[in-house]
């Protein structure tokens, strides 16, 4: 299994979800996604990307840079 970090500092609604899924279509079953944001929406964002693609939020962490752990499908 890879784990893959992804940068969405800085970025606005929706691009870090963009970005996700971009990322996701490259990668396997079991791999781990691992995004840093900024956007305050983010975590609803992800949230609702998770079960919209199946994907499983795994953890994330709330401040003033945020994380979440995203496990691929």
């Amino acid at each position: 299994m890879e784990t893959r970090k992804l940068d969405c500092s800085g970025m606005n609604c929706p691009m870090p979800i963009v970005e996700m899924s971009k990322a996701a279509r490259d990668m396997k079953s079991g791999d781990l996604l691992e995004v840093t944001a900024t956007d305050l929406a983010f975590k609803l964002d992800v949230e609702a990307w998770a079960r919209k693609t199946g994907h499983s939020l795994e953890s994330f962490d709330q401040g003033e840079i945020q994380v979440a752990c995203v496990r691929i499908k």
